[in-house]
């Protein structure tokens, strides 16, 4: 096992690599470009020069892509064009906000999705199992910022059972409960999608491993019906989830994005709205490329994660 992982990072370096690359180059291909937004437009000519030479951005794009990965290998992430901060500082004062927040939406995902992915399973066919269907395709369908607004309006504005949106209530000390307060709507937006998905996967998975002979055998020798759901067709049904969840994470990012900017929520998501909108191309490449190795660990995790649910997977 330790010889594969070694060799799916060693794999996964060029990939990582080459979408750096990619984000790159696409970058300097926005309307406007790095020079022109990194100086404003009331500086003299030589001000605008002297600030372009200094941040580089008279270098061609190639040039800037190997300083910038020098420097990213340095763990330099370079300085912002809106106030100078280093992007590093800034990302980690967001971080730890957008990791609640999406820890959270993951946790009420599974929380939710198993159970009903299951039942449906169980019951197949069933009044139940056409319900949870139906429910299921309108989470999949129900846009994100759609449903962020509607229960805005119907549980903060008209019932103001809910704050409208940030992270804690300014001018009140901040306690546990005010921060799970703030976070329970964002959450469920969040978590709406990857509950109907993962509830239709596991769902399809369920059935798949029900049909197979071993369990039929299992059922011919009398073993509950408890007993091969969940020892024996859970753990077999899961592993084509956890390849869904890994893909997953990219998507529940760009959701974010969608999610925090509408209920002013401070972590990354927000950031890289606002980022995008200053074009504040340092933050969105280190954001981005951020994104990427995220994505690319978490499907290394899931090959792993397939050893363990299932002893006949072996790696070598």
């Amino acid at each position: 096992m330790t010889t594969y992982i070694a060799r799916r990072i060693l794999q996964a370096l060029p990939l990582l690599l080459v979408i750096s690359v990619a984000l790159f180059a696409l970058l300097q291909l926005i309307p406007g470009g790095p020079a022109q937004v990194a100086s404003s437009s009331h500086m003299s000519a030589e001000a605008r020069h002297a600030m372009i030479v200094d941040l580089g951005l008279d270098k061609p794009w190639y040039i800037q892509y190997v300083k910038w990965l020098w420097g990213t290998l340095h763990l330099d992430l370079g300085s912002t064009f809106t106030d100078g901060q280093p992007v590093a500082t800034v990302i980690g004062d967001r971080l730890p906000a957008t990791v609640q927040l999406l820890g959270t939406a993951f946790l009420i995902a599974f929380i939710c999705a198993i159970p009903l992915g299951i039942v449906a399973s169980v019951k197949q066919y069933s009044i139940l199992d056409y319900i949870l269907t139906v429910l299921s395709y309108i989470g999949i369908s129900m846009p994100v910022f759609w449903f962020a607004e509607m229960l805005i309006l119907a549980l903060a504005v008209q019932h103001s059972w809910f704050p409208t949106g940030g992270q804690v209530t300014e001018g009140v000390p901040t306690t546990l409960w005010d921060q799970i307060h703030h976070m329970i709507l964002p959450a469920i937006v969040l978590s709406l999608n990857f509950i109907a998905a993962w509830s239709r996967y596991l769902r399809s998975s369920m059935l798949e491993v029900l049909h197979q002979d071993y369990l039929r055998t299992a059922r011919a020798k009398g073993v509950s019906r408890a007993t091969i759901v969940i020892r024996h067709a859970f753990r077999n049904a899961l592993i084509p989830l956890v390849t869904v969840v890994a893909l997953d994470v990219g998507t529940i990012f760009g959701g974010a994005v969608i999610t925090e900017t509408i209920f002013a929520w401070p972590g990354l998501g927000q950031l890289f709205y606002s980022s995008l909108e200053a074009r504040d191309y340092p933050v969105l490449m280190a954001m981005m490329e951020l994104s990427a190795v995220t994505i690319v660990a978490c499907n290394i995790i899931a090959d792993i994660i397939y050893g363990l649910l299932d002893p006949r997977i072996r790696y070598t």
